[in-house]
């Protein structure tokens, strides 16, 4: 793994970082998922769900924890662990990583690696169960990623927009 760079670091979100969370969101979920142009069914989706409001909502949940991965600039990715999620496939966890998303030019540099590692430590500081996560099928760079970081595929779920459903893999760390 290459060296993090010297000026990041980790640390909890806080009220400040809603709108660079929700603009690093949409980056990321526009140019993960939409290849062929952007439609109005996913921008409306983006633009409804990667809000600054829906953020602070989040950031106030008692259920959520969001880390972010800060360098000199800016953030240039984030973890969001939800408990009380009960895993839709065969695997006793309630707590999921809901989101964890670095931005593209940032990747390689190990920091889903550290934001995740980050994310495990807090869910066992806080004594929440070792999260499962969903990622979509076809995303092979996310499914590599996560088979690297020590998860194994249990199941399979489905992302719904509306009335679109998208297959999605079910990781968790299995002992």
């Amino acid at each position: 793994m290459p060296a993090l760079p010297a000026t990041l670091s980790i640390r909890p979100a806080r009220p400040s970082d809603c709108s660079s969370l929700a603009a690093l969101s949409i980056e990321v979920w526009l140019g993960t998922y939409i290849r062929e142009g952007v439609n109005a069914f996913f921008a409306d989706y983006v633009l409804a769900h990667y809000t600054v409001e829906q953020f602070a909502k989040t950031l106030k949940d008692p259920a959520e924890r969001v880390l972010v991965s800060e360098n000199s600039i800016g953030i240039d990715g984030y973890i969001r662990i939800t408990n009380d999620q009960p895993c839709p496939a065969d695997h006793p966890s309630t707590t999921e990583v809901t989101t964890l998303y670095v931005q593209p030019r940032h990747h390689g540099k190990g920091i889903g690696q550290e934001l995740l590692r980050a994310g495990l430590d807090l869910c066992r500081e806080i004594e929440w169960d070792t999260p499962w996560l969903a990622t979509n099928s076809e995303n092979t760079n996310a499914l590599s990623f996560y088979k690297r970081q020590g998860f194994t595929i249990v199941g399979q779920t489905h992302f719904e927009i509306e009335d679109q459903r998208y297959c999605n893999e079910v990781f968790a760390v299995c002992a």
